[in-house]
C-alpha cells in the first residue's frame, strides 16, 4: 500500500495524520542516510526487553486507528468524519516502505536470500521506532511515544547535518511552490481551495497524468527525489494550515499532482504538465514557475 513510488499516497495519510509532519520528517531524513550513519543510529537502539513491551502498545494501538470498517450508514456526519481522517495505508505498510523502499540500499541479495548487516538492522529498526510513535501520534500515550522516539532523537542530535535534499533539475521550481504554499494567506487559501472544487468536479485526464508522471519518475531513476518532494509537502500543507477538510477534498490531490508532475517536468509531454499543474498555477499565479 505504501511505497516509495507510491509516496503520493503515503503522503494523502501523513497529512492527514495529526503526527503525519513528524513521520514523513523521519522518511525524509531516512532517505538522506548513508553508510558511514548507520553504526551511530544502531548505537542507540534500545535492546530487546525494552522494545519488546513497547511494539505490544504499537500493535494495540495500531487496532484503534480510524478505518472505514467503522463507517456507519446512519451516522452521516460521523461517516464522512471518519473518511476524511481513516488512512488508506497501515503500520505495516509503512514499515515495509522504510525497511524495504527507504533502506533498500542496506540490503545484500534477493528474494529469500536478502539481507542486511547486523548494524543496518538495528538502525533501520530504530527507523521504524521513531516512524511509529509519530505516525500513531492520535492513538499512542506520550509515555510510549517518548520513549520509542528516545534513541532516534538521540542519533539526531550526533548525526552529520549530511547532504542537503536533492528535488532532482527542478530542484528550485519545486522549492518555490512548497515556499509560496508555507507562506499562504487567506485570500490564497481560498482560490487553493476553489480550484480544487474545480479539479474535482473535472476530473478527466487526472489519473493518466498522475500515473505518467509517477512512471517517468521511476524510468528516470527519480523516485527517491519525488518521494522526498511529497514529504516537504506533507509539511508545507501542515505549515500553511489548510484544513483537514479540504486535504482531504481534493486539495492534497491537486498539490501532489503539481508537485510530481514538477520532479519530471521535462520527460512530460506538454497535455499531461498542463493537466497537472494548471490548476495550482490558477490558485497560486506562475510566479513560483520561473
Amino acid at each position: 500500500m505504501y511505497s516509495l513510488v507510491s509516496a503520493p499516497v503515503l503522503g494523502f495519510d501523513l497529512t492527514r495524520l495529526t503526527g503525519g509532519s513528524a513521520t514523513a520528517e523521519v522518511v525524509l531524513r531516512g532517505l538522506r542516510l548513508q553508510a558511514a550513519d548507520l553504526p551511530l543510529l544502531a548505537e542507540r537502539l534500545p535492546d530487546e526487553d525494552a522494545r519488546g513491551p513497547l511494539w505490544v502498545e504499537v500493535e494495540s494501538a495500531a487496532r484503534r486507528m480510524p478505518s472505514l470498517k467503522g463507517l456507519n450508514k446512519d451516522d452521516a456526519a460521523g461517516s464522512l468524519a471518519l473518511v476524511e481522517r481513516a488512512p488508506i495505508g497501515t503500520v505495516d505498510a509503512l514499515l515495509t516502505c522504510l525497511r524495504y523502499d527507504v533502506m533498500a540500499w542496506t540490503w545484500s541479495g534477493t528474494g529469500r536470500d536478502a539481507q542486511q548487516s547486523e548494524v543496518a538492522a538495528a538502525a533501520t529498526a530504530l527507523i521504524c521506532d521513531a516512524a511509529v510513535a509519530s505516525y500513531l501520534r492520535e492513538v499512542l500515550d506520550a509515555d510510549t511515544r517518548r520513549r520509542l522516539g528516545a534513541g532516534w532523537v538521540a542519533a539526531m542530535r550526533k548525526l552529520p547535518v549530511g547532504a542537503p535534499i536533492d528535488l532532482g533539475p527542478h530542484h528550485y521550481t519545486v522549492s518555490a511552490l512548497l515556499d509560496r504554499l508555507r507562506s499562504l494567506r487567506s485570500n490564497d487559501l481560498s482560490r487553493l481551495m476553489a480550484s480544487a472544487d474545480d479539479a474535482r468536479r473535472n476530473t478527466g485526464g487526472w489519473s493518466p497524468a498522475v500515473h505518467s508522471a509517477s512512471w517517468a519518475a521511476y524510468l528516470s531513476d527519480r523516485v527517491r527525489t519525488a518521494a522526498a518532494a511529497q514529504m516537504l509537502l506533507v509539511q508545507a500543507v501542515d505549515t500553511a494550515a489548510i484544513p483537514l477538510a479540504d486535504r482531504a477534498g481534493g486539495v492534497w490531490n491537486m498539490l501532489s499532482g503539481a508537485v510530481q508532475a514538477l520532479v519530471v517536468r521535462d520527460l512530460l509531454d506538454t497535455s499531461t504538465a498542463h493537466r497537472l499543474l494548471a490548476p495550482v498555477v490558477a490558485a497560486l499565479g506562475p510566479a513560483w514557475l520561473g
